[in-house]
């Protein structure tokens, strides 16, 4: 090999290449080689190449169907989950509605109940007769001033969306307080007026034990019926049982009520007493000596309505000697009024009389001065005080 170039020599013969040729020729044959080499390598291993490039595809493949199967069951589990979540929500809704439809009845039962009031003019206590029927009226939701009214189904939010949202919680959270509270007012309210009927039953007792009367507090006639046990659900267990309290105390102050129709605890006229001539030993107007006076007597204008104190049966009506006309009236348990020195009389013997019913007028017949009625008590056939009746009505009806 020369510097200028390579000769090869053959069977005598000499060829020349230059250094570029002899270079592109060593290149030509090194690539022919090389491309030689890799085609029976890939023959000889392709096999394997083919068989791991499947492999692989197919890792690949069974990669991407368990990452599908793995996005399924969290879309399963998801849908599970929305499904509870759905179901716990109509669920809760469901007992909030079945909640209400209760309180709605407590308060019905509440409000049929009247306030009491011992018959003839005890005034109410506002407060006490407003708890009551304050249950009944309706509000709006999240109110605690009285019951609320029934949610629609789905007035909250679209059901599949309701459970997402927090917003909803928080509405069922006020909506099951505002349930709480009127529960509460309602046990509140039932106890108040049970509190009311057995203060006005201490009350009646106490006027007529004052009275030393003994009266007979008896069902009234024409009642009764099969005796059937009271069975009480457990949902309304402590409710019903106050509201059983309270209606026996209801009928207890009732009875205790209509036997005051019958005791003479009302003014006969709306004039004043004269108290010159008071129940007791008195100076006798005529004679001028001291005299037992029977009864109290009641200034007023002749011709003025005469009033019945009590319910009763009328057992005379007529002139009876120094009475002049005078009507008396049979309470039953031994009671009974006169009234004495009328102008007129305006019932008959045997009628049925009212409280506050007009038996007559005002006027100044029989042993009398001038215009008024003589008013008597009288207790087994015997004169009592009117005034002792007068004040125990005063107690229960306040001045009028």
């Amino acid at each position: 090999m020369a510097r200028n170039g390579y000769t090869i020599a053959h069977a005598g013969r000499q060829i020349r290449f230059g250094p570029v040729a002899f270079w592109v020729a060593v290149g030509a044959i090194v690539i022919i080689a090389s491309w030689s080499v890799a085609t029976a390598t890939y023959f000889a291993f392709r096999n394997d190449v083919l068989k791991g490039l499947i492999a692989h595809q197919a890792e690949q493949q069974f990669a991407y169907e368990d990452r599908m199967a793995e996005l399924r069951t969290q879309i399963d589990r998801t849908t599970t989950r929305q499904l509870l979540d759905q179901e716990q929500f109509e669920h809760k809704l469901d007992e909030l509605a079945r909640r209400q439809a209760t309180l709605e009845s407590r308060a019905a039962a509440l409000s049929a109940i009247a306030d009491p009031t011992t018959t003839g003019s005890i005034k109410p206590n506002e407060r006490g007769s407003n708890a009551a029927t304050a249950t009944a009226k309706p509000v709006p939701r999240g109110d605690s001033a009285a019951t609320p009214q029934r949610p629609e189904r789905g007035a909250f939010l679209e059901p599949a969306r309701a459970p997402k949202d927090a917003r909803v919680d928080v509405r069922l959270t006020r909506f099951e307080s505002s349930l709480d509270r009127v529960e509460n007012r309602q046990a509140a309210a039932a106890r108040q007026i049970e509190d009311r009927y057995e203060g006005k039953a201490r009350l009646i007792h106490g006027v007529l034990a004052a009275l030393d009367l003994k009266l007979d507090t008896a069902p009234p006639p024409a009642s009764g019926g099969p005796f059937v046990p009271v069975s009480l659900s457990r949902d309304n267990h402590d409710f019903e049982r106050a509201l059983m309290r309270l209606n026996f105390a209801r009928n207890q102050a009732d009875r205790l009520s209509r036997t005051l129709l019958s005791v003479p605890l009302r003014r006969p006229v709306s004039g004043e007493i004269d108290m010159a001539s008071p129940y007791g030993v008195r100076m006798d107007p005529f004679v001028h000596i001291p005299a037992m006076h029977t009864g109290i007597d009641f200034r007023g204008t002749a011709g003025d309505p005469i009033h019945a104190t009590a319910a009763g049966t009328v057992s005379s009506a007529g002139w009876s000697g120094g009475y002049g006309k005078m009507v008396e009236i049979d309470h039953g348990n031994g009671l009974a009024t006169r009234y004495g020195h009328m102008s007129e009389i305006d019932v008959n013997v045997g009628d049925s009389i009212r409280v506050g019913q007009a038996v007559g007028r005002i006027g100044s017949t029989g042993r009398s001065t001038g215009p008024h009625v003589h008013y008597e008590t009288r207790i087994n056939g015997e004169a009592v005080d009117p005034q002792k009746f007068l004040k125990a009505g005063t107690r229960l009806f306040g001045a009028e």
